[in-house]
C-alpha cells in the first residue's frame, strides 16, 4: 500500500506523520486489496475553532473512497474520517465478496 501524506497551508510535525502511520496498519488489516491512500491535510483561513481539514482518498480496484472531515485538531479529524473510510471498506469489501 503506497501512502502520500500532504500538508496544504502549514508544515506538518513529524508527530503527525507517524500518527498516520500508526492509524493506517489498522485500515490495511481490514483490507488487503487497497492500492494506495492519500491523505491531504489542510489548515482553513477561517476565525472558527474547527479549521483542521482531513481529506483521505483510498484507492481500491474498481472503486475510489473519498472522505472528508474537519475538526479542532488534525489528529481528531484523521481520527474521524478514519472511522468512516472503515465502515466503507468493510461494506464495499462485503458488497464485493458476495458477488
Amino acid at each position: 500500500m503506497k501512502v502520500n501524506v500532504q500538508a496544504v497551508n502549514f508544515n506538518a510535525q513529524t508527530s503527525l506523520s507517524e500518527f498516520v502511520d500508526k492509524k493506517l496498519t489498522k485500515i490495511d488489516k481490514i483490507y488487503d486489496k487497497i492500492v494506495g491512500v492519500n491523505i491531504s491535510f489542510k489548515l482553513e483561513n477561517s476565525s472558527e475553532k474547527n479549521n483542521k481539514t482531513t481529506e483521505i482518498l483510498v484507492e481500491i480496484p474498481g472503486d475510489d473512497i473519498v472522505v472528508k472531515k474537519t475538526g479542532q485538531t488534525f489528529e481528531e479529524s484523521l481520527d474521524v474520517a478514519l472511522d468512516t473510510v472503515k465502515k466503507l471498506i468493510i461494506r464495499h469489501k462485503e458488497k464485493h465478496t458476495l458477488n
